[in-house]
């Protein structure tokens, strides 16, 4: 057995393997672009090392789409007839995998918090940990797993910008700040530092300093995935959109956010319709834009990675006018939502579903249906995940629909 660059006992006796695992871990807290390459790399050096194929099983389930998930299980399935020989970390690890594949997220998380609290120096585990905590919209417990390691951390940049995510989504924007400072005076290069950074200046509407800050660290950007890349990108766009300079956010839109996307990443698609829905709130013509992501959209009908997901999906296709796919992506919603866990069902059925059809009617104009469907669920919708950057836009169509439905009732009154 040897130990990764954390200290930690991974069961392989192949210096090779390590060298691929930390360098897989590395570009996993970096959001690296070479991550996938790293662990297939480990698995090459060491075709029995479970935790490099759990590692490898997670790297897809991270994508969030059917065709990565199909190439789960193998990976899986190695890690599981290795469990006898490696360490109590690397076991619970594995099942927290395991769970996550089969969708068990509470589950996942009781490992995740096992693993932090008996193995603190496992960083890849805080990241995952967070990572369900954001997309179930539990924003204390995302701190909290982070902020119990860092005495055991003290010089891991990586965790400092984990922690300040995760102030910054409690609302302690002066800690938040201090800490995103605290990461990149670690090292420039922690792109979801500079990230949470970006949040703190946009709540408190520092556009021109928040310009200035994420467009100095740009270049560090390059080696990002495609998701944080476009992603940083996209906070940019939303300050110069709080400036009313349109024609920058379009530019901006077609140069860094879509240009640059992975055009099959869920979350790349996430950001690019987010963005377009923000500009057309603001009056802003977008010309085929839609038409461009739609081709994207056809296999996320049945997916059902995330809820958070789903909602824009749906909205892309009403306002393409795809109708029929529409129908199909809602019946396709509510047959999912009967089918899981119950620890996701409640949000699914009480909160995404009426969420979607308000953002389908909005889409079509109905802005009285829009109005009835989002106004119950507007205080839950935290629950199906997202940021508050990402969580305001859903706010932004309720209010734009209750504007709608004023001016029509003020036209029908001096009508009638």
């Amino acid at each position: 057995m040897l130990k990764d660059a954390q200290g930690l006992v991974v069961t392989t006796d192949s210096a090779q393997a390590i060298a691929a695992i930390n360098r897989f871990i590395d570009q996993a807290l970096c959001y690296g672009q070479d991550a996938e390459t790293a662990i297939f790399q480990a698995i090459e050096a060491d075709p029995t090392c479970a935790l490099a194929h759990a590692y490898a099983a997670a790297y897809y389930l991270t994508q969030e789409n059917s065709k990565a998930w199909q190439q789960v299980q193998p990976y899986l399935q190695v890690a599981q007839r290795n469990l006898a020989k490696i360490t109590d970390r690397e076991k619970l690890y594995v099942q927290a995998i395991l769970a996550w594949a089969n969708q068990e997220i509470d589950l996942a998380i009781g490992f995740h918090e096992e693993i932090t609290n008996k193995f603190p120096r496992d960083l890849i585990s805080v990241q995952q940990g967070q990572y369900h905590y954001f997309y179930t919209g539990n924003k204390e417990k995302l701190l909290k797993i982070a902020q119990k390691v860092l005495p055991s951390n003290p010089q891991q940049d990586y965790l400092y910008g984990m922690v300040a995510f995760g102030l910054e989504q409690c609302h302690l924007l002066k800690a938040a700040e201090k800490m995103a400072r605290q990461a990149i005076a670690l090292n420039r290069y922690d792109p979801w530092a500079h990230h949470a950074l970006a949040h703190v200046m946009e709540t408190q509407g520092r556009v021109n300093e928040g310009i200035a800050w994420m467009e100095s660290f740009a270049d560090t950007w390059e080696n990002c995935n495609s998701m944080l890349y476009s992603h940083n990108w996209w906070h940019i766009a939303l300050y110069y959109l709080e400036q009313e300079n349109y024609q920058k956010v379009v530019s901006l839109y077609d140069t860094q956010i879509w240009e640059r996307a992975n055009k099959q990443s869920p979350k790349d698609q996430v950001g690019a319709i987010s963005l377009l829905l923000r500009l057309e709130l603001r009056g802003v013509n977008v010309g085929n834009r839609w038409q461009s992501i739609i081709p994207y959209l056809y296999s996320r009908i049945d997916e059902h990675a995330l809820a958070f997901q789903d909602l824009h999906y749906v909205y892309a296709l009403a306002k393409a006018g795809h109708t029929g796919w529409v129908n199909q992506m809602l019946q396709s919603m509510q047959y999912h939502a009967l089918s899981i866990n119950p620890f996701l069902q409640r949000s699914w059925l009480e909160v995404a579903i009426p969420a979607a059809r308000g953002m389908v009617a909005h889409a079509k104009g109905d802005f009285n249906t829009a109005v009835t469907e989002l106004k119950l669920v507007l205080p839950r919708l935290h629950e199906i995940g997202g940021s508050h950057a990402q969580q305001v836009l859903f706010e932004q169509i309720y209010h734009d629909a209750v504007l709608w439905t004023q001016k029509q009732s003020w036209v029908y009154g001096i009508t009638a």
